[in-house]
């Protein structure tokens, strides 16, 4: 028996009975203390893949399948249309419909984060109200950034207060520099955390002390921060990071539950020693090789990968097997 599912076995027990206890207890790590957070975002969330058929129309039935799976792992709740969902690809009909998929296959006791982040304020504001009518309990908004050279702290400000103002769900800002190439100003940040309807941010930059910073100057609103990676979610919590959305919890997601776990509870050197397993499988299924390397890495874990739609290509079998390796090299495979 491979060791991932000797370690998956052993802590899915425990990590059951932990469902929601972890996010109480965490009391959202970067909301003012002794205060309760209007929305727990306290966990693990997996940015959901986009399973597509070998003629790559979206395939509901693998999805759902997916879905099925992820029931048994004690996540806060699922990310629809993130960056790992091939959002960019999607036409609007498919987003709502994957949405509505996702929900109806949900308990409505874990959240749903949908992505909603369009170009303009005005198309983002729609999608958003779409997400909403599909069960999203929470809207995720990238940056906009085709004119990102037009993108001035007051421009986005205006930009997510307009959204923030007119949405019927919560949002939660949602900055990837690396895909957008551009930094959601600490600025904008401090000033969109006082919106009553915004509450919170995914940052996926990696710089652990912008985070720290970002949850000591909202220290006093109902705001919370979330790690976008695995790499840096022991660190993002050691800053006051309430949980994260992390690309490799569709792969390894039961062991994030458990660094979660550690994390909240002070287990410092247990959950080190999980962190250092963790970094060079989800730099592999990140920066490395990207959404076709993630979905690779799930058909080896009983999950649907499959294609991704073009012009993403799949792995070279040479790029597949130095994937492989740095699964197995940290006692995954």
């Amino acid at each position: 028996m491979a060791f991932s599912t000797r370690l998956t076995s052993s802590l899915r027990p425990a990590l059951a009975a932990l469902h929601w206890a972890a996010p109480r207890q965490c009391r959202g790590l970067s909301t003012p203390q002794g205060s309760e957070p209007s929305l727990n975002l306290g966990g693990i969330f997996p940015p959901l893949t986009t399973p597509f058929s070998p003629t790559q129309e979206v395939d509901y039935a693998q999805l759902e399948e997916n879905l099925r799976r992820y029931a048994s792992i004690p996540f806060r709740g699922l990310v629809a249309l993130g960056s790992n969902g091939e959002y960019p690809y999607l036409a609007s009909r498919e987003r709502v419909e994957v949405v509505s998929c996702v929900r109806r296959a949900l308990p409505r006791d874990r959240l749903l984060l949908a992505g909603s982040g369009c170009e303009s304020t005005q198309a983002t504001i729609e999608l958003t109200v779409s997400m909403a009518e599909a069960g999203a309990d929470v809207a995720l908004v990238v940056t906009p950034c085709y004119y990102r050279g037009a993108m001035t702290t007051a421009a986005l400000v205006h930009h997510y207060t307009e959204v923030g103002d007119a949405s019927p769900i919560p949002v939660v800002l949602y900055s990837v520099p690396a895909n957008t190439g551009l930094d959601l100003p600490m600025e904008a940040v401090i000033t969109l955390a006082q919106h009553p309807n915004i509450i919170g941010i995914k940052d996926s930059g990696g710089d652990i002390t912008r985070m720290g910073l970002m949850v000591h100057k909202t220290r006093q609103e109902d705001f919370q921060v979330l790690a976008g990676s695995a790499s840096f979610l022991l660190a993002s919590y050691a800053v006051g990071a309430s949980g994260g959305v992390c690309a490799l919890a569709n792969v390894l997601g039961d062991p994030l539950c458990q660094l979660d776990h550690l994390c909240r509870k002070g287990q410092w050197q247990e959950a080190r020693d999980l962190q250092h397993r963790l970094i060079e499988p989800n730099t592999a299924v990140t920066r490395r090789f990207g959404i076709p390397g993630l979905k690779k890495a799930m058909e080896w874990f009983g999950y649907y990968g499959g294609p991704c739609r073009a012009p993403l290509a799949p792995l070279s079998p040479a790029q597949a097997e130095e994937l492989r390796s740095t699964f197995s090299a940290n006692g995954w495979l």
